[in-house]
């Protein structure tokens, strides 16, 4: 019985004209996590939780009539602060529904992003990401590719993931991110980290479910909350890009789209589209 990521939802307006977003308005709400890490510090819990709107008000598209509105909701479970914090979910609500919007237009989804995102560094990393992972060449049936981006912790992150059908069930067949941290002090270790980021976020997207009975966790250790295995991620390929300036931290951008470029993924494929996690769910994994 430990800390757990809060609940959260997002509901989102948008209206387009002649394929360009002419208004997008995005409510999150969750608990807040800050008010459980300063309960046990002994300490009362005053003001906004910043952490909710992380991930969703920075974002650097150039949408017109652009708000994020954050609400703090009651607290039902005891909280931590999970990889990526509030820029997990907001990642998943906001580039959930970019990709619908793109669907809508009839536009390539990375093209889409591209058309409404002027910031260089973060047009940067969906370019390397789309020639990473040859974004444009025709896969055979039954695969397909879906996108993600997040601005988060001042890092541009992009991210591609490719799931094939299987008599078994999808599978991830493909993963590829790219990221600018400014200054790149050990590509290696930036690599890892984003690998790791993205395994994390995966993981928690295709089955990371706690479920409550009688006041209590159901699941009790790996055997019932299983992350991925090894044979069911694919090799994961990471390009470090350096825009210069501030050296910024790698920790835990990588995980923010790791979600919605899986569920993206999946309604390239299916024509499903999935809107709340986990994604296993609804969609069978092998």
């Amino acid at each position: 019985h430990d800390m757990y990521r809060p609940m959260a939802m997002g509901r989102i307006r948008a209206q387009m004209v002649d394929g360009k977003v002419t208004g997008f308005d995005f409510a999150t709400a969750s608990a807040s996590v800050v008010e459980t890490v300063v309960e046990r510090l002994g300490l009362p819990s005053v003001g906004p939780d910043p952490m909710i709107a992380q991930g969703a008000w920075e974002q650097p598209y150039a949408f017109a009539n652009y708000r994020v509105t954050a609400h703090r909701a009651p607290k039902a479970v005891p909280l931590g602060i999970w990889r990526s914090v509030g820029a997990s979910q907001n990642a998943f609500f906001h580039e959930s529904a970019v990709d619908e919007l793109a669907h809508l237009a009839g536009t390539d989804p990375l093209a889409f992003r591209l058309a409404h995102i002027a910031h260089p560094p973060s047009r940067a990393v969906l370019e390397a990401v789309a020639r990473m992972s040859d974004w444009g060449r025709a896969r055979p049936a039954g695969v397909a590719l879906g996108v993600a981006f997040c601005l988060g912790f001042g890092v541009p992150t992009a991210e591609v993931i490719e799931v094939s059908q299987t008599d078994a069930g999808v599978r991830i067949t493909g993963a590829w991110a790219a990221v600018d941290v400014g200054v790149a002090l050990d590509p290696a270790n930036i690599q890892a980290q984003v690998s790791g980021a993205m395994v994390f976020g995966l993981s928690a997207a295709v089955r990371g479910e706690i479920t409550f009975a009688g006041g209590r966790v159901v699941e009790q250790n790996f055997w019932d909350y299983e992350p991925l295995r090894i044979d069911q991620i694919p090799d994961i390929a990471v390009e470090v890009l350096q825009s210069g300036g501030d050296i910024r931290g790698i920790g835990e951008p990588g995980t923010p789209p790791a979600a919605p470029a899986l569920a993206n993924a999946l309604f390239a494929l299916t024509g499903t589209r999935v809107r709340e996690l986990p994604l296993g769910k609804e969609i069978s994994f092998a």
